[in-house]
């Protein structure tokens, strides 16, 4: 038995497998309990792709001799690329026992962990590795990778530093080091270590997605597309590149190429939760989508990524009295300098906290002033970064939260699987994202009777509208807003600079109308994309084709510094919301720096936000019913230059004087309807 075994061996090692094959199954054939054969076997088995009968073969020689230690990190190996997580684990834990100094063995422990989403264990199982083999490179990537996903990015770039330092020639290090610098700066240094992994190892698809990454936070994205469009090549399975491609392909405005990119990811890669919420998010821009196929997609990725979880909803144990304190716990990933700041801090500041014990879960990758300032303004601050769904439900249900609310709704770092689990007696979404979540374990959605009208857009909700009494935002402006300039001399400048994904054909056939009607008028669009040469051709194109000049046109890119952005806001006369899906922030903006604001109500809420916020600072009359109307209200305001020049120097007081910026008002009108909803939930009619 011996010689057969050797001769099955050599016939391995050779790679003349079949002949292998073919002996180790005689042996088992006349030895069921041979252990070592069931072992090679199961090695052989696994090396053609055979992982499950590759599991059975180790179980079997674990079974007849429990102390192999071989048998069982490779059944742990099977395992672990099986995804059967879990009874990897216990595995190599198992031969961890059997031999405790082995580093490799720690690794891939890590590795396990890691995939599991149990990111200290797998910290710590690579930290052993790297202490029982000081010079192992591969340890300390896997570690800077694990570092950065639990949002440790300074730890994970000086692991990814020392692992290049062992390793110079380490394309891995360099491509993971380049996607952790990206986060954290400088951005240079990120793009130098990505194309370094590309000069290592030109057909690396995991690098290129990396370039791509980096490329398009420096506003490059054509250069990034032309990254991912690489790596896709490459890799044609790659869905992580795809997604990444879609995201970049909507921001510049190309919504088909969008949501077919997004389609593919889930194609390759069903429970791909994220590119479906891309997906459903891309909806929402896209001129040519109704309402119900869109509220289809919402339900379509609640059925797939949720329904499942309805089963760990467990009875709440919160003290049912209507009156007490409660704890409401809001959870975002835009803590910190971004639009959803603006709104929630005047929130945030004017709470009763004799009433209302506020809990801020941050899933935010890193922070920065404006989530300090939240960190001070709210009674206790969790961060979420790198803890999976069941912890975080878990942590939801100790803290005792009464109701949660959700500010991120499908767009990214949102947390919608942890909502499907219900760890709070009420759940709510708000003011991160336009439109229904999809998902019937969040109750409500805050609003207003101006957004979501009574009888027009509740059918296209999955949640309950709670419509507050007045409007559904406050707003929060920078604190070194430049001040107010009087309009210079020169022709009427248009303008709009909301996100480039807003802009499309409907929306610019408009402003060509516009335009033609006032012939000495220029338009000026600003955002991230609108700078790169591609979307200048195509959006030029658009007026050209119908007669209006090139040179009527100007398109700036991204600017880096907020007050510069507000600045550019002097160089407008009459700012033009966007259709279906309107401006929030910049209408804001521009009404804050003098700017009037013509807004096109629709028919949903994505296309009815500027109808409630102009309708608060008292402008109405701006707000359009028709296309015709539009052109009409933006080209008086144009041949008013008398009123321009009034609404310019008024609109700031009148903004502080209205509802839009009284957060005392607000903040009663949310604790009123928390209140509401609680004393629904104590007379059993919650959830």
């Amino acid at each position: 038995m011996s010689q057969s075994i050797q001769i099955a061996i050599q016939h391995h090692q050779a790679g003349r497998l079949a002949e292998a094959e073919k002996i180790y199954r005689e042996i088992l054939a006349r030895q069921p309990d041979h252990a070592e054969a069931s072992n090679l076997l199961g090695m052989l088995v696994a090396q053609t792709g055979r992982l499950d009968a590759a599991v059975e073969l180790f179980g079997c020689a674990v079974r007849v001799k429990p102390d192999f230690f071989d048998a069982h990190h490779n059944l742990a190996n099977a395992l672990r690329h099986l995804g059967r997580l879990d009874e990897a684990i216990a595995s190599y834990q198992q031969a961890i026992r059997l031999k405790p100094d082995l580093a490799a063995v720690h690794n891939n422990l890590g590795a396990a962990l890691a995939k599991a989403g149990r990111f200290d264990e797998a910290i710590a199982s690579y930290q052993q590795a790297i202490r029982l083999k000081s010079d192992f490179a591969a340890a300390y990537n896997n570690l800077g990778a694990t570092l950065a996903k639990a949002g440790r990015l300074d730890e994970s770039i000086a692991s990814f530093r020392r692992a290049i330092g062992l390793k110079p020639d380490y394309a891995t290090a360099y491509s993971n080091l380049g996607n952790a610098l990206k986060d954290v700066g400088p951005l240079d240094e990120a793009l130098a270590a990505c194309r370094e992994a590309i000069r290592l190892q030109p057909d690396y698809a995991e690098a290129h997605n990396n370039l791509g990454i980096v490329l398009k936070g420096f506003g490059r994205l054509d250069e990034s597309i032309a990254a991912y469009r690489q790596a896709i090549q490459l890799r044609p399975d790659y869905a992580a590149a795809h997604n990444n491609l879609g995201n970049a392909l909507k921001t510049m405005g190309q919504l088909d190429e969008a949501v077919a990119s997004f389609r593919r990811v889930i194609q390759l890669e069903p429970e791909f939760v994220e590119a479906h919420s891309n997906l459903v998010l891309t909806l929402n821009y896209h001129p040519g989508r109704d309402a119900g196929e869109i509220l289809a997609e919402h339900r379509a990725w609640a059925d797939r990524y949720a329904r499942q979880l309805a089963g760990e909803i467990i009875p709440h144990a919160n003290e049912r009295s209507p009156e007490r304190r409660l704890r409401i716990g809001y959870v975002s990933a835009d803590f910190r300098q971004h639009s959803v700041g603006h709104f929630f801090m005047p929130l945030l500041e004017h709470y009763d906290r004799g009433n209302l014990e506020i809990f801020c879960y941050s899933n935010a990758q890193h922070l920065d002033g404006m989530s300090e300032k939240m960190k001070r303004s709210c009674d206790a601050w969790r961060d979420l970064g790198g803890t999976s769904d069941e912890a975080v439900a878990r942590l939801i249900r100790s803290d005792g939260i009464d109701i949660r609310v959700d500010l991120s709704g499908h767009t990214s770092g949102n947390r919608l699987r942890v909502f499907a689990r219900k760890p709070a007696p009420i759940q709510v979404t708000y003011l991160g994202y336009p439109n229904t979540t999809g998902l019937t374990a969040i109750d409500y959605r805050l609003t207003d009777a101006l957004a979501d009208p009574p009888g027009v857009t509740d059918h296209l909700n999955v949640e309950n509208l709670w419509r507050l009494p007045v409007c559904a935002w406050c707003y929060e402006p920078p604190e070194d807003s430049p001040d107010i300039e009087a309009r210079g001399s020169g022709p009427v400048t248009f303008g709009c600079f909301n996100a480039f994904a807003k802009i499309n054909p409907r929306i610019t056939a408009i402003w060509v109308e516009l335009l033609k009607q006032e012939a000495g008028s220029r338009l000026l669009l600003k955002s991230a994309g609108a700078g790169e040469a591609s979307a200048r051709q195509r959006i030029v194109g658009q007026f050209e084709a119908h007669g209006v000049s090139s040179e009527r046109i100007e398109m700036l890119g991204w600017v880096d510094r907020p007050r510069r952005h507000l600045e550019l806001y002097q160089r407008v006369d009459v700012a033009l919301d966007t259709y279906p899906y309107h401006g929030t922030t910049t209408t804001c903006e521009a009404l804050w720096m003098g700017i009037p604001v013509v807004s096109l109500a629709g028919q949903c809420h994505v296309s009815r936000v500027g109808a409630s916020i102009l309708s608060c600072v008292g402008l109405p009359e701006l707000i359009a019913q028709s296309a015709e109307e539009y052109v009409s209200i933006a080209a008086g305001l144009a041949e008013d230059l008398p009123r321009l020049a009034e609404l310019r120097s008024t609109l700031r007081v009148r903004m502080r004087e209205s509802p839009l910026m009284d957060g005392a008002r607000f903040a009663r009108d949310i604790e009123q309807a928390f209140r509401q909803m609680w004393g629904n939930w104590c007379a059993g009619g919650g959830a």
